[in-house]
């Protein structure tokens, strides 16, 4: 199973961008032993439409265009649901054990996503009522990720 997370923006090279390729590699690594064939990002450029709803409208086609055939497809949303790092583990696990292709998490731009792709997915989760920036979110996901890998595989990182 493929991982994706596909998010609305660029994270500029600095301390995010490492440590969001840092997770990235870790959960790879640790995830190949799961038979996770790999993590992977992919950014999508912002729209530069001046309304909020045509932006929100092209981001979220553009969103929609990564989505491989047969992909589960996971929103990262504030009004989404707030689950545990073991219960994260375990919706990834059934999804591999279920011979899921791919594995899409999908940030969107500062205005949203579109009803439309909210219907294409499977769960939508946040990371509490707190709003964070995206390149924050992009980081706790990929090391929630790397730690539903550690999870699955019995590692000692994750001490509940």
């Amino acid at each position: 199973m493929r991982i994706i997370v596909a998010a609305i923006g660029r994270l500029k090279s600095g301390p995010e961008t490492e440590l969001a390729e840092r997770y990235r590699k870790r959960a790879e690594q640790s995830g190949r032993a799961l038979g996770l064939r790999s993590v992977e990002i992919v950014e999508i450029r912002e729209s530069r439409a001046e309304d909020s709803d045509r932006r929100r409208l092209e981001e979220s086609i553009a969103l929609a265009n990564v989505i491989p055939q047969g992909a589960v497809v996971v929103l990262l949303d504030e009004h989404g649901d707030v689950i545990d790092s073991t219960t994260f583990a375990a919706r990834i696990g059934q999804w591999r054990a279920a011979n899921t292709p791919a594995l899409v998490f999908m940030i969107g731009g500062a205005d949203g996503l579109s009803p439309s792709l909210r219907d294409k997915a499977q769960l939508q989760i946040s990371f509490g009522a707190a709003t964070w920036p995206h390149q924050m979110v992009r980081i706790m996901l990929l090391e929630q990720i790397y730690r539903a890998t550690t999870i699955l595989s019995g590692h000692p990182y994750h001490r509940a």
